[in-house]
């Protein structure tokens, strides 16, 4: 006879079982370690009793040699005394795992959530922090980014993303708390409103399938500089729904305050695509250390350089002459 252990993921809505799971748990008398699990109340619902007890794998295993017994969870220490007291046996029972629930790719970030909401009522550091407050970490935890990507350190890019995922989550808490004040009413729908971290999901969803058509709807494209021909004009259609009409510029939403390098390199791009002139305009001393520094990215942007990057990486090396002490 079998044991029959129903898994369950706490990221998936109680009550939420597999056709299996469901046939598994009517095969026999159904137990669990935990009082408060949260799939009870539905099995109760549904006629199905549950009992409540210790684990006590070595008697679990020995009533599985005469009748099915199904138990509901089991973590990965109980999962491994169940299979000790098993294989002590002469004759142990066939273990049978069934998924009831499981988790589906970014799960894991309803988990992030939840964290989240905790310390923002639990944590008095985390409850006091606005917009303002956390965008110095905002722009930290992006050139930590940068910089494991640079270095091509993998290992660190994967905690360095997790850091500044931690900022995008925050932020949208914060904004809830927004809208829970009354200042907004949690559609995103105005500049001052409150919003969720649902709602940003759902803008940038929405805007990739928007932008994305050759992958979306029927549009057909002939590699990548279609692509990016048609992100560009639906984004110029965007900018005009937004303005009344009036389709604006190609540098609109460039956003100033990044360094001066990758700002004058983004302007430049954008200019270009649009066809406008990338000369300074009459005014600006063509001898002055600006127009010098703008002629020097314009270059590299016509040698297909990331003018920041290159910058970054020589000062590495002259970081790395003073640090080791080199002559």
């Amino acid at each position: 006879m079998p044991l029959i252990v129903v898994t369950t993921s706490p990221r998936v809505a109680p009550g939420l079982l597999g056709h299996r799971a469901w046939q598994a748990l009517q095969e026999g008398p159904v137990r669990t370690g935990s009082a408060a699990h949260p799939h009870l109340p539905y099995l109760a619902e549904a006629g199905i009793e549950v009992e409540v007890v210790v684990p006590d794998p070595p008697a679990l295993v020995r009533e599985a040699q005469e009748a099915t017994v199904v138990w509901l969870e089991a973590d990965e220490a109980l999962m491994r005394s169940i299979g000790h007291a098993a294989v002590a046996l002469d004759d142990p029972p066939v273990i049978e795992i069934v998924p009831g629930s499981y988790d589906l790719p970014g799960a894991r970030l309803l988990d992030l959530v939840g964290v989240m909401d905790r310390l923002r009522v639990e944590c008095p550091w985390d409850a006091r922090q606005t917009h303002e407050s956390l965008a110095p970490y905002l722009i930290e935890e992006a050139y930590e980014v940068l910089e494991t990507i640079e270095e091509g350190d993998h290992a660190a890019l994967r905690e360095e993303l997790g850091d500044l995922l931690l900022q995008v989550a925050f932020h949208a808490r914060v904004a809830r708390d927004r809208a829970g004040a009354g200042v907004g009413g949690g559609s995103g729908d105005s500049d001052d409103g409150g919003f969720d971290i649902d709602d940003v999901a759902d803008g940038i969803v929405s805007k990739l399938v928007r932008r994305h058509p050759h992958v979306f709807a029927d549009t057909r494209v002939d590699g990548a500089g279609e692509v990016s021909a048609n992100w560009e004009t639906i984004k110029a259609a965007e900018r005009a729904a937004k303005n009344g009409g009036d389709p604006g510029s190609a540098v609109d939403g460039v956003p100033m305050g990044q360094p001066a390098l990758s700002l004058a390199a983004q302007l430049l791009r954008r200019a270009e695509r649009a066809g406008a002139p990338v000369e300074l305009p009459e005014g600006v001393p063509a001898d002055g250390l600006g127009a010098r520094l703008f002629e020097l990215v314009r270059q590299a942007h016509a040698a297909g350089l990331d003018p920041e990057a290159e910058l970054r990486a020589v000062a590495r090396a002259y970081r790395d002459r003073v640090r080791d002490g080199l002559p």
